[in-house]
Parts: C-alpha cells; sequence; structure tokens
C-alpha cells in the first residue's frame, strides 16, 4: 500500500492535509476488503469522516480477528482431546501386543513339546505307557489347554485389530485437524496484517484527526483502574464468582495475545476461563462454549462474576464487574480493561 503521507502545497495548508487523511482512510477501507469507500461517511457529531471511518473499519476488523482466534482455539482444544486419544488408544495396543507376544512365546514352547513327542503314535503312547489312566488325563488336559490358547490368540488378534484400526483412524483424524488448525493460523496472519494497516494509517493522521479518532474509538475510553461507579454494585452471585471476579481484576493491564489463556496474556475466553480456574471452577475454552457453560440469565439480573457474551455468533466473552461495566480483554494491541457492559451487542448472560 501506498504511503498517506503528503506535502501541503502552497495556499492549500490544512485542507491538503485533511484531503490525504480521508483519502488514506479511504484506501485503506478498500484494501481491507470493504464494500463501497469511495463515499466517505459523514458524521456531523465529530465532524471527522476519516476518524469515524477508521474507527469502524477497526472495529469489524477486531470482531474478524476475535472469530479467527476463537475458531483456532477450538481447533487447538480439539487437537488436544484427540491427542489424549491416541495417546491412550497407542497405550492399549501396546499392551495388547506384549499379551499376544507372550502368548506366542506360550504357545510356540507348547508346540515344541508336542513336536518333540509327536514322534510316537499316541495309539502306541498309549500301549507303552505304564500307567494309561495318567497318560489320557494328561492328553485331555494338553488338549483343552490348545483349545484354550488358541481361543484366546484369536480373541487377541482380533482385539489387536480394532486397536489398529482406532489408532490408524485417530490419527488420520489428527493430522485433519492439524490442517485445519494451520489454516486458522494463517486466517489469523491474515488479520494480523490488516491490523497493522489500520494501526500505520491511524499512527500516521495528523495530531487532531488521531485525537478525534480516538475519542470515537473504544480504545480512548480504555479504563484500567477501578470505575468508581463499581463501589455501589451488587455482590457476586456466589464465592466462586467472587473469586473469579477478583481474579480477572487481578489482571487488568495485561496484554491480550492469540490463543493465551494466562497468566501473563489473554485472549477474551482464555481471561475468563483463567480467571474461574482460580476460582477453581473448569469452563470451556472458548467463547461459544462457555455460553453455555451454565444458567443463562437476563442482563437486568447480571451480577459480578457473570459471563456477558457478544455478538450473534458469540464470538466474544467479558466479565460482568457490576453497575453496567465489564473486564475482558478487547482485541490485538490492547490490555485487559473495563468498558461498558453494551459496548457490542449481547448475545447472552450465562451464570458459572
Amino acid at each position: 500500500m501506498a504511503s498517506c503521507h503528503r506535502v501541503p502545497k502552497p495556499g492549500l495548508g490544512r485542507v491538503t492535509v485533511w484531503t490525504a487523511a480521508a483519502a488514506a482512510a479511504a484506501a485503506t477501507a478498500a484494501a481491507l476488503g470493504a464494500g463501497s469507500a469511495g463515499a466517505e461517511p459523514h458524521d456531523p457529531a465529530d465532524g471527522h469522516p476519516a476518524a469515524r471511518l477508521l474507527s469502524d473499519r477497526t472495529e469489524r476488523l477486531y470482531a474478524e480477528a476475535e472469530r479467527a482466534t476463537e475458531r483456532y482455539n477450538a481447533a487447538e482444544a480439539r487437537t488436544d482431546t484427540l491427542r489424549r486419544q491416541v495417546d491412550r488408544i497407542q497405550d492399549r495396543v501396546a499392551r495388547g501386543q506384549e499379551r499376544v507376544n507372550r502368548m506366542r512365546v506360550a504357545l510356540g514352547a507348547f508346540a515344541g513339546g508336542q513336536y518333540r513327542s509327536g514322534g510316537v503314535d499316541p495309539g502306541l503312547a498309549l500301549i507303552l505307557s505304564e500307567e494309561p489312566a495318567a497318560y489320557l488325563d494328561k492328553a485331555t488336559t494338553l488338549e483343552r489347554i490348545g483349545h484354550r490358547q488358541s481361543a484366546q490368540l484369536r480373541v487377541l488378534q482380533e482385539a489387536q485389530r480394532t486397536l489398529r484400526q482406532q489408532r490408524a483412524a485417530a490419527a488420520a483424524k489428527l493430522v485433519r485437524l492439524e490442517h485445519s488448525r494451520k489454516a486458522v493460523a494463517r486466517h489469523k496472519r491474515d488479520v494480523r496484517r490488516k491490523l497493522a494497516i489500520v494501526r500505520r494509517m491511524v499512527n500516521e493522521l495528523p495530531p487532531d484527526e488521531r485525537a478525534a479518532y480516538e475519542r470515537v474509538s473504544r480504545d480512548g475510553r480504555a479504563a484500567y483502574g477501578v470505575p468508581g461507579a463499581l463501589a455501589g454494585s451488587l455482590p457476586p452471585s456466589s464465592p466462586r464468582a467472587a473469586a473469579a471476579f477478583g481474579a480477572a481484576r487481578a489482571a487488568l493491564g495485561l496484554p491480550y495475545a492469540w490463543g493465551q489463556a494466562g497468566p501473563t496474556a489473554f485472549d477474551c475466553s482464555g481471561l475468563t476461563q483463567w480467571a474461574y480456574a482460580h476460582a477453581g471452577v473448569a469452563i470451556p475454552r472458548t467463547s461459544q462454549a462457555q455460553s453455555g457453560a451454565g444458567q443463562q440469565v437476563p442482563l437486568s439480573q447480571a451480577r459480578p462474576g457473570d459471563l456477558v457474551v457478544y455478538r450473534a455468533d458469540a464470538s466474544h466473552v467479558a466479565m460482568y464487574a457490576g453497575n453496567g461495566q465489564v473486564i475482558h480483554a478487547p482485541h490485538p494491541g490492547a490490555r485487559v480493561r473495563y468498558d461498558p457492559v453494551g459496548m457490542m451487542p449481547i448475545s447472552s448472560v450465562t451464570r458459572v
């Protein structure tokens, strides 16, 4: 993408700088795959259409990034689960193989003994035997042992085939999941590239346009301390919710990071999972799964520690902090912070 730096022509002054910033913002929107970016929306509330355009585009890209992160987290969780399953299957296969090997040794010794005594006709051996009754008892016993060992070997061989098939199926599935994980990782890299473009455009805005962008952007209202309004909020609904809320507050100011669940960096669902782990409660890894990790409650009844899930696809999750605030890991480049609970469309509120 071409640089957005412009040298003002004599006599044009501020107008040329504004045109360069607006044109750069429009070019960014086109590069990021927006619809028609030629017509710049004008917001009379702030008088800076380029700032509003960049803010809107950044919000959409943040949402895309979070969706990619949650898909990545889901793929990683499935991969980890499958790896454990494969390990268990391989362990069973190994134990089954050891049993088969021991049986083969025993059967080999038995067959060798039969071979060594097989040169004597059984009828002649019976005639020559000093104790015919003992001979018959021994022969019957050996025959039973042979049948039993053969049956055991067949059972073990069948079990071995079954385990081998399971291992092959699990390995094939693991390969597919690994391919899926890599595809999601590629998508994440693409989103990062787009976000880098937006950040560069923001950094290259003139100071007054940069200030306007920060006024209309959620990042410009970031809160890392404890908002005063929280002082009179309702208490958490349970001791575990209180413990999780305390852990989330302790994470304020720590950075957002792809696919991280603490202790020094988080994505949105990683923060909430880590916070509840501190309370001794295991909840799923992704925001979609966390939305069903407890009882659904109306937003009007939300208490500190409840999970607030956003967007129709449940691609973002935060923790309610009381009095209309949430704690969350917002997006790449941001840190864990407070934001208004209504910062995005809410899909559900879950009490763990």
